[in-house]
């Protein structure tokens, strides 16, 4: 079925589309304008929503904002926001009374023509994603890079080829109790993460779950050898299940050991290159890059490979270099958005830098977080909701007597970086490393990186 084909099978239907984000408007906009009779649901106000809410109800939308904006849903298919959980007590009781509780991205797994190259995981997933995305365009396809990145691709089906390839990186909150089936499903490893938004840890594993149980027996699943959540995920693998690793031997995979990384196929390996010629700074990112390897074993030659991981310089707000001024070199990673991004960015730097930390409360335990500030860290300003759970960290950990780590709280992002800029000396790196997401300030961790940006060219 076609995307046209399948809009015209639900125009007499009532639908309601929640959360008008990123990933919805174009599909609410495709709707009305195709005759469908939508109501499009935000938790912002009109006023708030402004010209955006003035253009979809000229379309035809019926807006229904505000506080009371899941109130009364009983239209015949729901697509629900990835944010909004499928156990909101809203869309359980839709379902009781017979909606179809779905999702603009369930929904093109659906209907998507091509091969399908997905990602999920705790921490690295956007950057696994990308270099997934740059191996096979190098290799000369046509890919096409969406999920929680990138553009949304529901409404570009129509220019989406047999041959061509998508590449999505997919949250948790995407991935809850959706049916998809990815020719290659990639897990980079686990930690906790949005204990805010699901019912506890367990939830969050068995929601990474849905990128691979739809798979078939000819679908492939990429797990971390290191990480001890990878027997859990392989033991309900319907197909092939290959190892990444840099600590332990694998059969299938890819593999670091003695600094030269591999592919390996049953039990043989071929050498791609040297650890250190990867261009991007750190432990983690090899990991990254063996991940990616090992989801395009059969798609791009060994000496793609390399050529692409000696020239990619990365992913906006992940270790990016803004400026260097007056000696100092401000540091980009708000991607960075739990304790384990930020531990992972700390051990990738060579200086102990001074860190911008603190942001919105996901209620994920910052301890792990506190030790690592006390031995890389040179300075810590703490900024946001957790600031003080942060400080805490700090002086709870047995690093802290004589670790030489001096920390300050300020009220405002903006007051963060000038005070960076006040502590800092030549030689010195200041990062921005949040461990936290960031909407207790900002949309989104994009817009605080830009931000930070902003802020530090304008010095």
């Amino acid at each position: 079925m076609t995307l046209m084909e399948y809009i015209e099978s639900i125009r007499d239907r009532r639908i309601a589309v929640v959360g008008i984000g990123v990933s919805n408007k174009p599909w609410i906009e495709l709707l009305l304008k195709n005759g469908c009779r939508v109501t499009a649901c935000d938790q912002r106000t009109a006023e708030q929503m402004g010209a955006e809410g003035d253009a979809l109800a000229a379309l035809g939308a019926e807006l229904k904002l505000g506080k009371d904006y899941l109130e009364g849903l009983d239209q015949d298919i729901i697509f629900r926001t990835p944010g909004l959980l499928p156990f909101d007590p809203h869309l359980e009781a839709a379902r009781a009374r017979g909606s179809l509780v779905t999702s603009e991205m369930e929904l093109f797994f659906a209907l998507c023509p091509c091969r399908i190259i997905a990602v999920t995981g705790s921490d690295g997933k956007t950057t696994t994603t990308t270099i997934i995305s740059e191996l096979l365009k190098a290799q000369g396809l046509t890919v096409h890079l969406g999920g929680n990145i990138g553009k949304p691709l529901l409404c570009e089906l129509p220019q989406i080829g047999p041959e061509d390839f998508a590449v999505l990186e997919l949250s948790s909150f995407q991935l809850h109790s959706m049916s998809c089936r990815p020719d290659v499903a990639v897990i980079t490893n686990l930690s906790p993460n949005h204990l805010d938004k699901h019912k506890d840890f367990q939830d969050y594993i068995d929601a990474k779950r849905a990128i691979f149980e739809g798979q078939s027996a000819d679908g492939l699943l990429v797990l971390n050898r290191n990480d001890a959540h990878s027997d859990y995920y392989a033991s309900f693998a319907p197909g092939r299940v290959h190892w990444f690793s840099d600590a332990a031997p694998v059969e299938d995979g890819t593999l670091c050991e003695n600094g030269v990384v591999y592919r390996v196929r049953g039990g043989v390996r071929s050498e791609i290159m040297r650890a250190d010629e990867i261009n991007l700074p750190g432990a983690h990112n090899v990991q990254n890059y063996l991940a990616a390897f090992a989801a395009t074993d059969g798609l791009v030659d060994e000496a793609v490979c390399r050529e692409v991981a000696m020239r990619f310089e990365g992913v906006e707000h992940r270790l990016e270099k803004v400026r260097v001024l007056d000696g100092v070199t401000y540091i980009n990673d708000s991607i960075a958005s739990s304790p384990t991004r930020t531990i992972a960015g700390l051990r990738a730097l060579k200086t102990k830098p001074i860190v911008i930390a603190g942001g919105y409360d996901k209620h994920i335990p910052f301890d792990p977080l506190g030790d690592e500030l006390c031995l890389r860290a040179k300075h810590v300003i703490l900024c946001g909701a957790t600031a003080d759970k942060i400080r805490e960290a700090i002086l709870h950990s047995p690093n802290y007597p004589g670790c030489g780590l001096s920390f300050e709280t300020v009220g405002v992002f903006a007051d963060a970086v000038r005070t960076a800029r006040e502590r800092a000396g030549e030689g010195d790196i200041v990062l921005l490393s949040p461990a936290c997401a960031a909407f207790d300030q900002f949309k989104n961790f994009a817009e605080r990186g830009k931000t930070f940006k902003r802020l530090v060219m304008e010095l």
